[in-house]
């Protein structure tokens, strides 16, 4: 599999590779309370903080800003999790997507029209056989997202450690295969 590595187009978004110049803007994001809990992170405290997650968890391969195209401001992130990354998969031909847009930017559509792309990326591009998805127990937006994108439940996990929050929860996973996406 080859692995993509510039950029994609919507038609209001850019979804780029991030660097660290997105430290700033990923901060006023990413200090919002509301954002990483449901994502199961803390918020974060300073730019130094989020300059630490650019470096060395969203400097992933497939990890992307999502960036309004005309202003080129980023809005949220939004990845393709590779078997070696995912919680749901080990095969090669599978993955696991995960987003999250900032607090300001929700009610836009902004994460169904970049998870669109992504879709189409890993199932056109990428080759994949199968996308996976999840959302803790409560997140009804993500939860409402999965299944306008056409993922179908599969299974509860239930007791999933959340790390970061000191916190046992019920996560649900979702699938998508190549064949129900063409279909759609």
């Amino acid at each position: 599999m080859k692995l993509f590595e510039g950029t994609l187009h919507t038609e209001r978004l850019l979804l780029r590779p991030c660097d660290d110049s997105d430290a700033e803007e990923l901060y006023e994001m990413a200090k919002e309370p509301e954002v990483g809990y449901w994502c199961g992170w803390k918020s974060h405290k300073d730019i130094e903080e989020s300059l630490f997650v650019l470096r060395n968890v969203l400097n992933a391969k497939e990890t992307y800003a999502i960036c309004l195209e005309n202003s080129k401001k980023m809005v949220g992130m939004i990845s393709i999790k590779l078997k070696e990354m995912s919680k749901f998969t080990d095969k090669d031909d599978e993955c696991e997507i995960g987003y999250w847009i900032g607090k300001p930017y929700w009610k836009n559509g902004y994460a169904y029209e970049a998870a669109k792309e992504i879709i189409r990326h890993a199932f056109e591009d990428l080759n994949m056989s199968t996308i996976w998805c999840g959302y803790y127990e409560g997140n009804e937006k993500s939860m409402n997202l999965q299944r306008k994108l056409g993922f179908v439940f599969h299974h509860v996990c239930y007791g999933v450690e959340v790390e970061q929050l000191n916190e046992t929860r019920v996560e649900f996973a979702n699938y998508l295969t190549k064949e129900m996406w063409l279909e759609k």
